[in-house]
């Protein structure tokens, strides 16, 4: 893509213009949507920039700063598009969220969205699983980087998922041995008694979501087979006690849920070659009152300590329905406001935990 440039002043503001030229090789579709979907987003985004479309040159006139992160915007697309990678409306919104964070100097880092959109993670079944926002790829990074990964953040953040990834990736290239997922059944143990069935089959749909999970990047023909041979294991909390783990890439979810003993239980528990991701929202407590949440106290204790790393993730980094974010930022506010918890008074009933794995 060709980009030239031309600038004049008014007595209102300065203008410029940029005009580009898309490479024949990728059709115009592919960088402006279909229905110009794409093209409607940038339009949003910049609405006192004017941008025309003529043939395979797009041009944009407007405020000399609205140009300019115009201009990084289509060449970031191109860079996300020569890698076979589509665009879509979202990945074009948090580009430009992130442009607009570097041009103001609110952004903490040097990362370009072309770099955290083309990250690679797993390919399975047609489809590609990537981080979507900076902290999600900077989360990723960090389970490369360090033995023992906090992944924090509210429902719909990929802590979960990105992870599970993560650990697929490593039994593939024969980085670990076995993949071991677990969560405390808080919510399961107090009501066990009243659902019917053997205890694996009680506990068994609070595991589902992490089954759910492992559909989507695994041959679902083969898990009852690794599940059968130990190379994949799915577990309440409860069964890690007294364990050592080695050769394993094991991912505790919904941490949150974890009281100070459990959590030091699983810590303890890390052996050789082995690499711990735990997930979590601090602001979904199932515990009982009185009972504190192990993530919560864990980073009071753990922060700098070497190899283990606290990734906090936030509504900025929902990857599921917009009003995802917009719900969790309202109960923030709520929360500030009022002094409570989820919209509860702390220590109160009414806070639910439970989700779905994807997207977490």
């Amino acid at each position: 893509m060709t980009q030239t440039s031309t600038a004049h002043t008014t007595p209102a503001q300065q203008q410029a213009r940029a005009q580009f030229t898309v490479p024949a090789q990728h059709p115009m579709v592919t960088v402006l949507g279909s229905g110009d979907s794409l093209l409607r987003v940038i339009e949003r985004a910049f609405p006192a920039a004017d941008i025309h479309v003529r043939g395979n040159e797009i041009s944009a006139v407007g405020d000399a700063g609205d140009v300019a992160l115009i201009s990084r915007v289509f060449d970031e697309m191109m860079l996300v598009l020569r890698t076979g990678q589509p665009m879509t409306e979202d990945a074009v919104e948090r580009s430009i969220a992130m442009l607009k964070a570097s041009e103001n100097g609110t952004s903490d880092g040097p990362e370009t969205p072309a770099q955290v959109l083309t990250q690679n993670i797993l390919s399975s079944r047609g489809r590609t699983i990537r981080p979507k926002t900076l902290n999600q790829k900077r989360y990723v990074d960090a389970i490369d980087h360090h033995t023992i990964v906090f992944g924090i953040g509210p429902a719909g953040t990929g802590k979960t998922y990105l992870a599970m990834a993560k650990a697929v990736q490593a039994l593939q290239s024969k980085q670990v041995n076995r993949i071991i997922l677990t969560r405390p059944a808080v919510e399961a143990g107090e009501r066990l008694g009243f659902l019917p069935g053997t205890l694996y089959e009680k506990i068994d749909p609070y595991l589902r979501p992490l089954y759910d999970a492992l559909h989507d990047m695994l041959d679902p023909d083969s898990i009852p087979r690794l599940m059968a041979a130990g190379t994949i294991e799915v577990a309440p909390l409860a069964y890690m006690r007294g364990r050592t783990l080695n050769d394993a890439f094991i991912i505790l979810d919904e941490a949150q849920n974890t009281s100070p003993e459990q959590m030091k239980m699983f810590l303890t528990r890390l052996g050789f070659d082995s690499k711990i991701v735990i997930t979590g929202d601090v602001t979904q407590v199932d515990l009982p009152n009185g009972t504190k949440s192990g993530l919560r106290q864990v980073q009071e204790i753990l922060e700098g300590v070497e190899d283990v790393h606290f990734s906090r993730l936030s509504s900025h980094d929902v990857v599921r329905h917009k009003l995802v974010g917009r719900i969790v930022d309202a109960y923030e506010l709520y929360d500030s406001k009022h002094g409570t918890e989820n919209g509860t008074h702390k220590g109160g009933h009414g806070k639910s935990g439970a989700k779905g794995s994807k997207g977490k």
